[in-house]
């Protein structure tokens, strides 16, 4: 007598894949049998109120606050502020220095990267949380302080 081709395994993943299948076509039944009528587009529309929070109801434009001026509207980007361009002399904190190896890094308030600083380009001997002025050049691989030097003020 000769064996079955198909092993137990085999059988088990067709009878899986089919049970997979069925379920899947007796949900998208019930999901037909279920539908909400009037379930339309409308019914999926969401506001936001004057206080910007999401709501079910169109917002009272009674409440509405302020007129918008189309010539107080900016289309493009917005002209560069000078004002830190004419400065040179920055100031920021030593946020890290390897005097081994003769580098560092300064962090300036209210940016999030660090300008590098090598051991060179120093005026006056830092260590870490030290406050400093600097000025920054271009360097080979980007920005570099250079003529560090600790912050008298």
């Amino acid at each position: 007598m000769a064996k079955s081709q198909e092993t137990w395994n085999k059988k088990e993943v067709r009878t899986r894949k089919e049970k997979k299948r069925k379920d899947k076509a007796k949900k998208k039944v019930d999901r037909k049998a279920n539908a909400k009528e009037g379930s339309s587009f409308d019914d999926m529309i969401a506001y936001v109120d004057e206080n910007g929070m999401i709501s079910s109801t169109p917002p009272d434009p009674d409440k509405k606050v302020e007129k918008i001026k189309a010539e107080d509207i900016v289309i493009g980007v917005p002209k560069r502020d000078d004002s830190a361009a004419n400065d040179p002399i920055k100031k920021g904190i030593v946020s890290f220095f390897n005097e081994a190896k003769g580098f560092g890094f300064i962090k300036e308030p209210g940016k999030r990267e660090g300008v590098f600083f090598h051991i060179n380009n120093l005026i006056d001997t830092v260590q870490e949380n030290n406050k400093v002025t600097f000025e920054v050049e271009m360097g080979q691989k980007g920005p570099v302080a250079v003529r560090v030097k600790l912050d008298k003020s």
